[in-house]
């Protein structure tokens, strides 16, 4: 059976996930709740530019500002 998009996301949740937004920006963190919306909460969340982390912490990713969410 083929794994539906938001049943991946529902696995991956209490697990660090790589998340690219539209902007460019990537941003890892611990993915600890979604919705139909694809509205994300990420606790421990580092935003990611070439060589170096920011860490910002929790943080609230709206759905529409996603490209892709990778389980890693």
């Amino acid at each position: 059976m083929n794994n539906r998009p938001l049943d991946v996301i529902e696995k991956a949740k209490e697990k660090k996930v790589l998340v690219k937004l539209k902007s460019g920006e990537e941003i890892s963190g611990i993915l600890k709740a979604a919705d139909v919306h694809l509205n994300i909460w990420l606790d421990d969340a580092e935003i990611i530019k070439e060589e170096s982390r920011k860490k910002v912490g929790t943080i609230l990713i709206r759905g529409d500002n996603l490209l892709y969410l990778i389980p890693v």
